[in-house]
């Protein structure tokens, strides 16, 4: 049987501090839906997770993000955690690979506090999109039209709100990263 995600290969772009089941939880689905993922980070060969106020697991980074090519990947998976997004957004090179998703209108995925990054590309004005409760302002802002549901589905763009929604999270985005294909 044909796995919905076969012959996909999705980056997951991820500091130090990313939280742990935004993460994990997804990449279990996309790997069985049969896509490969990369765990792609600016960070040396490991990065640190987070599970909500305390330090998690370390992870094997794939590929480092300076170089690592965009153009290889069907779709990028930001995940949250505070410290996570706040950091990579301050990577010229973090806000480059992304923008490669937005100018090819590949699929985006951003969890909980993961579209903070998103707000660094300038390709907000006018989407729809949700996240965690705290950083509304900066997506408004940024140009987004923020509403309060489990996912928000905007053409190739897929965010969602937090922990909690990841079940409605992982259908969404094997479903958008699939019909890409």
């Amino acid at each position: 049987m044909t796995k919905p995600l076969q012959n996909i290969k999705i980056a997951i772009l991820v500091c130090d501090g990313f939280e742990e089941v935004e993460m994990t939880k997804p990449r279990i689905a996309l790997k069985k839906a049969g896509a490969t993922v990369d765990l792609i980070s600016p960070d040396a060969k490991q990065v640190y997770s987070f599970r909500h106020d305390k330090w998690g697991k370390k992870f094997i980074v794939d590929a480092n993000l300076e170089t690592a090519n965009p153009a290889d990947y069907d779709a990028v998976l930001l995940p949250g955690g505070v410290l996570n997004p706040d950091k990579l957004r301050t990577y010229k090179s973090a806000i480059q690979f992304v923008n490669h998703f937005f100018k090819k209108k590949k699929p985006i995925a951003a969890i909980c506090h993961g579209p903070l990054t998103l707000v660094e590309t300038g390709h907000l004005k006018g989407r729809k999109m949700t996240s965690y409760p705290s950083i509304k302002t900066d997506l408004i802002n940024a140009g987004a039209h923020w509403k309060n549901a489990q996912v928000v589905i905007d053409d190739n763009l897929v965010t969602s709100r937090q922990p909690h929604d990841i079940p409605a999270f992982n259908q969404a985005i094997i479903k958008v990263f699939g019909s890409e294909h």
